[in-house]
């Protein structure tokens, strides 16, 4: 186990009932001092009562925000934000194309104070593909912050972006959607702090089992990253 810190782990939720009990079973198994925020972006299905019943059961680990409609994934990490007790924080998505696994991973350089800000990427290990327009997307998306930024990373886009709380709690986010990846990494980059990266799993999901980002969205991030670096 690692030196004692406490990590803040984000999880927004939207429909996911089919996979939220097993993310949280594999974030609860994470050995490490944690809070699990769980937040149900105004879920149709049952994805909220599933979250209220872990957290019933494990009432001094996780926590449940409920919003009343569904404002987007970067309104909901926004919610949580605030309410963070952790020094360190990361955002855990719902489904399982992320392995919850790779937390302590990704957080390990930031615990031993050799960095501030760290992303999993995705394309330093061997990943299966689910479309290839997806994949140099992504690519691009990184090329255009290393462009727009000076930043050396390869996976721009990930979920697994972990920061020192203190450091996310003061850049002052804006965002609603799946923006959120290119303006904290924007608002990162421009405030002075490297981008470390490590190697993590991802395991794509299709559409037909719940994938709700789309190619629109790409286009949205490059906006946000040139809109952050001009205006």
């Amino acid at each position: 186990m690692m030196k004692s810190q406490m990590l803040s782990i984000i999880i927004p939720a939207y429909n996911e009932e089919a996979t939220i009990g097993k993310v949280i079973d594999k974030v609860l198994s994470i050995d490490i001092d944690k809070e699990i925020v769980a937040v149900d972006d105004g879920s149709t299905d049952n994805t909220g009562d599933v979250l209220d019943g872990f957290a019933r059961r494990y009432p001094e680990t996780i926590r449940v925000m409920h919003c009343p409609s569904n404002r987007g994934k970067g309104s909901a990490i926004r919610a949580a934000i605030p309410h963070l007790r952790g020094d360190i924080v990361i955002i855990q998505d719902a489904d399982l194309e992320y392995d919850p696994e790779d937390i302590l991973r990704v957080v390990k350089p930031i615990m031993e104070g050799k960095a501030q800000v760290v992303y999993g990427s995705r394309v330093l290990r061997k990943n299966p593909r689910f479309n290839a327009k997806y994949y140099w997307g992504g690519r691009l998306l990184s090329a255009v912050t290393n462009l727009l930024y000076g930043t050396r990373i390869t996976d721009e886009p990930t979920c697994y972006k972990a920061f020192k709380t203190d450091i996310l709690k003061k850049i002052d986010l804006k965002c609603t959607g799946f923006e959120f990846c290119p303006e904290v990494t924007a608002k990162a980059a421009r405030a002075g702090y490297k981008i470390q990266e490590v190697p993590i799993s991802y395991n794509p999901r299709p559409f037909n089992e719940g994938k709700k980002i789309r190619l629109k969205d790409g286009l949205v991030a490059i906006y946000v990253l040139l809109k952050h670096r001009f205006l």
